[in-house]
């Protein structure tokens, strides 16, 4: 699939079902389905290839990113949660690095010479989360292109229910 070239958009499926969709145009490309409304397990699925995230820890959190039906870790993003964004962590020593702006509206991971590899545009609702995907060229030909495309709005949906929780209690303590 040659992501570069179309525009990719991501769609919340259903009103509170925590599936998203990535669409070219009104073409299927890939999903993205957490296991439960509260959960932090999750499959994606794109280009007849299957991976599982799943969030881990508390303050320092974690998420692995395996082959479906795996145990063995392909990499492991490592949140940062007080400056934002993280770092991913390959197995050989490689990383990206993750970036997000201070509303939680765009995304990005860069590689170790900070070239822009795949860009997140998020349109936020209280309960819903739609947005874009940009591949940018230096990714084109990544192994991993697939998956860190699924990843990257694996965390954005992560954070938006983060910011979500974090407004509900801050609400209520008004």
């Amino acid at each position: 699939m040659d992501n570069v070239d179309g525009a990719l958009t991501w769609r919340q499926s259903g009103f509170a079902g925590k599936v998203y969709e990535l669409h070219r145009g009104e073409t299927l490309v890939g999903t993205l389905r957490f296991q439960n409304a509260f959960g932090s397990r999750a499959t994606a699925e794109i280009e007849g290839a299957r991976w599982t995230f799943k969030r881990m820890g508390f303050l320092r959190t974690r998420v692995t990113i395996r082959p479906a039906d795996s145990q063995d870790d392909l990499a492991i993003f490592r949140n940062n949660t007080w400056t934002g964004g993280g770092t991913l962590e390959f197995p050989d020593g490689a990383a990206y690095r993750a970036n997000t702006n201070f509303w939680h509206t765009q995304f990005e991971f860069v590689d170790q010479r900070d070239c822009p590899l795949v860009r997140y545009h998020m349109e936020q609702a209280l309960t819903k989360l739609n947005g874009g995907i940009e591949v940018l060229p230096a990714a084109a030909q990544l192994p991993e292109r697939p998956w860190l495309m699924m990843l990257g709005w694996y965390l954005a949906v992560m954070m938006h229910s983060d910011d979500a929780s974090a407004a509900t209690v801050a609400a209520a303590s008004v």
